[in-house]
């Protein structure tokens, strides 16, 4: 039998009652994944286990390479099967490790599998999974219902067609509702003008506008701005290692992004200004939609060169950075505060250390009209497990309101995801159990316990402004 009981990760009864009558029950919105839409419209159906649990998924393989794995089994020629095996024989090792929970929550909640994951237990279970995923009900879509997730924002280009979307949209009886996210990394990027002017080629071209000079290339991304809020988006979203912060006129922007156009590669300098004069046109440009934007701080991306070369991109190859992040992330925020165009904002932190610095930071741009404006978001990527999310939680908890934080999302590209909201709200059920056993909180389980309702569910329905119902 599996070691995740009903009460796994509930440490005292305040707790298994804040999770069993008050977090369990809500829905889930995912507000940021990665998960593709092309499979959402399909709704897709998996060949097998191998496709829906490792394809794609950076965080196990990077665990079966530390295990001595060959890449043949993780991105490589092997078998579906084989893969699948590798990871089994992988599994009793990954103890201490969060995938070991994430792995028999998954088995458990979606396959009704409870025996442990281990090379003697492969075979049947991948034969009792494989069976489950031939069920009717195990389509994408059938997984989203069976998760209760009510809505999914994905993560889209500005340059993308977004003709997912606009079947969804089509549709009478959606289901679980699909909403892009504005994710406009490249507009960024003169400093490789081949990336740069490839992907204004496709911008161009999706907002039919002609990209020649600055002005066209920001009325290109205005529009595709207002086509994806036709659509329901409500968010943007940015991978930045740091926050630009340097002052630039559009003048300058305009001379840096001719360069850029012309193949001309912008130097550091020059990058960092056209970096700092878009990020303030697309806070301006939130702001005005009373969107929400999303800023992922702090990866250190593709540090293992050799095989970034053979891979490509997203295959388990990242880290942590260790960058200054406070002063050039306030100086963006006052900047928009200044121009009195500062959207609601959650800020995500790949690096522990600057918690308390940057939850403290954002507190200086509440301004009193929009409860939580401005979020401290999720423990993410490296941070999405137990002692991580406690730590955030903690934070937010001794600087900001905890009652007010919009919750979990997934970050994923697996459809198979879903526990990680559960583990989230046992944690938090874990914490504030542990506070009411104390006599830290009061043993008020309606006040206690809506607070959790509020953080699973209801504050990220509100915040977002999503059409989604209730």
């Amino acid at each position: 039998m599996s070691f995740i009981s009903p009460d796994f990760l509930l440490q005292s009864d305040a707790a298994r009652t804040l999770y069993h009558s008050y977090a369990a029950p809500e829905p889930i919105l995912d507000y940021h994944c990665h998960l593709p839409p092309d499979q959402i419209a399909a709704d897709h159906r998996f060949a097998d286990l191998a496709e829906v649990w490792l394809a794609g998924d950076h965080y196990k393989w990077r665990a079966m390479r530390a295990n001595g794995v060959a890449e043949e089994y993780c991105t490589g020629s092997a078998s579906p099967w084989e893969k699948f095996l590798a990871y089994a024989r992988t599994a009793p090792r990954l103890i201490r490790n969060p995938l070991y929970h994430w792995t028999h929550l998954e088995l458990k909640n979606y396959f009704g599998i409870t025996e442990a994951l281990n090379e003697a237990s492969a075979k049947s279970i991948w034969e009792e999974a494989n069976a489950r995923l031939a069920q009717p009900e195990m389509s994408t879509r059938g997984i989203l219902r069976a998760s209760r997730v009510v809505a999914v924002c994905t993560t889209d280009d500005p340059a993308d067609s977004l003709e997912h979307h606009k079947k969804m949209r089509g549709e009478a009886a959606p289901g679980t509702r699909m909403f892009p996210a504005f994710r406009p990394d490249k507009a960024l990027t003169v400093d490789q003008p081949e990336v740069f002017n490839a992907w204004t080629e496709r911008l161009a071209a999706a907002a039919n506008v002609d990209c020649g000079a600055l002005p066209s290339f920001l009325d290109a991304l205005r529009q595709r701005h207002d086509a994806f809020h036709s659509l329901g988006a409500r968010l943007s979203d940015h991978g930045l290692n740091v926050t630009p912060d340097a002052d630039c006129s559009e003048a300058e922007a305009g001379r840096i992004f001719d360069a850029a156009r012309a193949g001309r590669a912008a130097g550091a300098e020059d990058a960092e200004k056209f970096r700092s004069f878009m990020m303030l046109f697309f806070g301006r440009l939130d702001a005005a939609r009373g969107w929400t934007k999303q800023l992922h701080l702090g990866a250190l991306r593709n540090a293992n060169t050799r095989m970034r070369g053979l891979l490509g991109p997203d295959t388990g190859f990242d880290s942590i950075g260790d960058w200054r992040q406070v002063q050039p992330l306030a100086r963006y925020l006052d900047r928009l505060e200044d121009a009195g165009a500062l959207p609601k904002l959650i800020v995500y932190n790949l690096n522990p250390a600057d918690n308390y610095a940057i939850c403290a930071l954002l507190g200086n741009f509440q301004d009193g009209k929009i409860a939580g404006k401005l979020q401290f978001g999720s423990g993410w990527w490296f941070l999405d497990q137990k002692e991580a999310m406690e730590w955030q939680i903690n934070a937010l908890s001794n600087l900001g309101l905890l009652s007010r934080f919009v919750g979990m999302l997934t970050d994923s590209r697996s459809f198979l995801s879903y526990p990680r909201h559960e583990y989230f709200r046992r944690v938090l059920c874990n914490l504030l159990g542990a506070d009411i056993e104390n006599g830290l909180a009061p043993r008020d389980f309606e006040l206690v316990g809506g607070m959790v309702r509020d953080i699973c569910f209801r504050n990220a329905l509100e915040f977002f402004g999503l059409e989604v119902a209730g």
